[in-house]
């Protein structure tokens, strides 16, 4: 497929809901833009820096939330776990995913990872927000491919036959994701 419809054509056409559910979700997942992924610094993998999830989540949704519904410690690492809230901008029905993320404690050099006596006093102070950006990002990445749910994998899936045939038919320039 060639060309794809904007949210905002999609929400103008006269289609059923399921036809737009089905549109929605080929545009959804679609590969992020190249200019987005990055390398993880520590674990050489490809990923999304967190504020281009944001921005993604804020230019297709809109109106987006997240809650913190638990923090916890688990050997030495942090972890939380979130629910992100955020409306279909075709169907106006709420939607939601969980996610969860972690982030290890820092201990003084030479120390043990489970040494509590030797945690650096920032130590919480970094490792929270971080799992917290952890977990909303893996929350989004259930959401579809353009927010980094297919990166490093080795086979992915092909959503374009989820486009009705009633969509085909139009001709639409290929929506465009722009920064402000």
């Amino acid at each position: 497929m060639s060309k794809l419809p904007s949210i905002k054509e999609l929400s103008e056409m006269t289609i059923t809901e399921d036809e737009k559910k089905g549109a929605l979700n080929v545009l959804l997942n679609q590969q992020p833009p190249a200019r987005y992924v990055a390398m993880h610094p520590y674990t050489k993998t490809p990923y999304i820096p967190i504020e281009k999830i944001e921005f993604l989540m804020t230019n297709i949704f809109g109106n987006w939330d997240v809650e913190i519904k638990r923090e916890t410690l688990i050997a030495n690492s942090i972890c939380v776990t979130v629910k992100v809230s955020y409306t279909c901008p075709l169907t106006t029905v709420r939607m939601s995913q969980d996610g969860v993320g972690a982030a290890p404690l820092i201990t003084d050099k030479g120390c043990g990872a489970t040494d509590f006596q030797a945690i650096k006093n920032d130590s919480v102070q970094k490792a929270l927000p971080a799992a917290e950006s952890y977990a909303i990002k893996d929350a989004c990445q259930k959401i579809g491919t353009i927010f980094g749910k297919d990166l490093g994998r080795k086979t992915t899936s092909n959503y374009d036959n989820m486009m009705p045939e009633t969509v085909k038919e139009y001709t639409f320039d290929k929506p465009q994701l722009t920064e402000k």
